[in-house]
């Protein structure tokens, strides 16, 4: 069966790099059409930039801070309100990261260091399923798709608190998610991505091990790579699409390795 988002609308958050950018730009090639939300409203043109016409048509660049829950509803009526099914039919969350944080004693974090992480990554989360689930519920089909990490199901690299509790936090809310929402046809499941240089602070991190931490890195993981926002994409839209009909509440590691 052929992967295809013909007539589908679709929301992700994170838009601009990495990822985000990767997922938004299959969906689109695969027919879909796009809402991609980025608080870096400077950036957003990158989104498309260097796409055919065919395909960088089917993507809006939308500039939303998704920490904002007012601000995320107000898009959310906006999408529904050109959509064909009248709903957000693929949610992804993609935003999220280290805020620019780094590993710090515990006794030295402060409230916004914890705060500002938690709030991109599990309030964001939070804030796109309430938006997007009242019109999925109306039409009786939904699919719902958190990145989350390794760390979430492990320890994270970067070692900062707030992130790998975010992480985890995330996986915990799919699982609630799927079961609560599995009777209307919702679907909510994780993609937990190992760990790939694709934002300034992830390259910041990989350039701090210097080349041997560099390939030692690599020397650990299985397929003896570090992952491409691709192998990210691809997993998303086998969440997204119908082949995933009965698999909810799940978290697929796409890591390289077991």
């Amino acid at each position: 069966m052929k992967i295809n988002f013909e007539g589908s609308t679709v929301l992700v958050t994170g838009g601009v790099r990495g990822i985000g950018r990767s997922i938004v730009r299959e969906f689109a090639t695969n027919g879909a059409k796009v809402w991609a939300l980025d608080i870096e409203e400077g950036l957003l043109g990158e989104i498309t930039k260097g796409l055919p016409d065919k395909i960088s048509s089917r993507i809006s660049c939308v500039h939303c801070d998704i920490t904002n829950p007012i601000a995320v509803k107000k898009v959310v009526t906006d999408i529904e309100a050109v959509s064909i099914s009248g709903s957000v039919d693929v949610a992804v969350h993609s935003a999220g990261g280290v805020r620019s944080r780094v590993k710090t004693p515990i006794e030295d974090v402060t409230d916004e260091d914890w705060r500002i992480i938690q709030s991109v990554n599990l309030d964001g989360s939070f804030n796109i399923a309430r938006a997007v689930v009242p019109g999925m519920k109306k039409v009786g089909k939904g699919r719902i798709i958190v990145i989350s990490s390794r760390a979430g199901i492990g320890v994270s690299l970067t070692g900062i608190q707030s992130y790998g509790t975010a992480k985890a936090a995330q996986i915990g809310l799919v699982k609630q998610l799927a079961a609560e929402l599995g009777q209307f046809g919702i679907t909510v499941n994780s993609v937990a991505p190992g760990f790939m240089p694709t934002s300034p602070d992830y390259i910041k991190q990989w350039n701090s091990y210097g080349k041997s931490g560099q390939e030692a890195l690599v020397k650990s993981i299985a397929m003896r790579r570090v992952g491409k926002p691709e192998d990210i994409a691809n997993a998303t839209m086998f969440f997204a699409s119908d082949l995933a009909e009965w698999v909810t509440g799940q978290t697929l590691a796409v890591t390289g390795g077991p």
